[in-house]
């Protein structure tokens, strides 16, 4: 089956089966979140990026081998609603922005910086610091050494947009310059995006539109 992204809140997972990681994308709760299950294949080693409601639903996704870690985009509250319970059945470090975490109702393990590296098994994630939808946001690249790079954007940037910044100007243009700059500069064209909420994107498809989202104020 081809990865497209699109999934829907009781629905099934869709899985993007790269040479050394498999991502599980599934949608939860009343606000359709997805949570992003990351599996290193040579390992097994599993992390889960969002535990963001139905812990039901994603504890029956990490299936019976764990998860070694969560990574919390941001402290918005639809992010970690499953938190707590997830934490509590796996045993998993928990990773969130060193500007967020205080705002997250469940203990953060490690605080996380401008360019960390977060490993799942073999597997190196380098963590983004966004700011403007919050404090602390973080984003999350995989470079694929067998391809394109991959983003997990949380709310910072999704098709058509970055995040919300409900009207505040200052905060609209450090948001879109962190985007810009972190992601759009630094990565191709064909790098996939895995956004917070909704269907996926790419750069590329994004790219010709940062003029104008700067033009228009969100």
């Amino acid at each position: 089956m081809t990865y497209s992204g699109a999934v829907k809140v009781g629905g099934p997972a869709d899985v993007h089966e790269l040479p050394d990681l498999m991502i599980s994308k599934v949608a939860v709760g009343p606000m359709n979140n997805n949570a992003y299950l990351l599996r290193c294949r040579a390992t097994d080693e599993q992390l889960l990026i969002d535990a963001a409601a139905e812990p039901e639903t994603l504890l029956r996704l990490i299936g019976d081998d764990g998860i070694a870690s969560v990574v919390t985009t941001h402290r918005h509250g639809d992010h970690w609603g499953a938190l707590a319970d997830v934490v509590a059945a796996t045993g998993a470090r928990t990773y969130a922005g060193a500007h967020d975490a205080e705002g997250i109702p469940v203990a953060t393990d490690v605080l996380v910086a401008d360019g960390d590296t977060i490993r799942v098994g073999r597997v190196e994630l380098t963590a983004r610091h966004l700011v403007g939808h919050t404090p602390g946001s973080i984003a999350l690249i995989y470079d694929d050494p067998h391809g394109h790079a991959h983003v997990f954007t949380g709310d910072c940037l999704f098709p058509g947009g970055v995040g919300n910044t409900w009207g505040d100007p200052k905060a609209f243009a450090r948001l879109v310059d962190d985007v810009e700059h972190k992601l759009f500069d630094q990565l191709s064209d064909e790098t996939w995006v895995y956004p917070g909420h909704g269907n996926d994107t790419t750069l590329g498809a994004e790219r010709p539109h940062l003029a104008e989202w700067r033009e228009r104020g969100w």
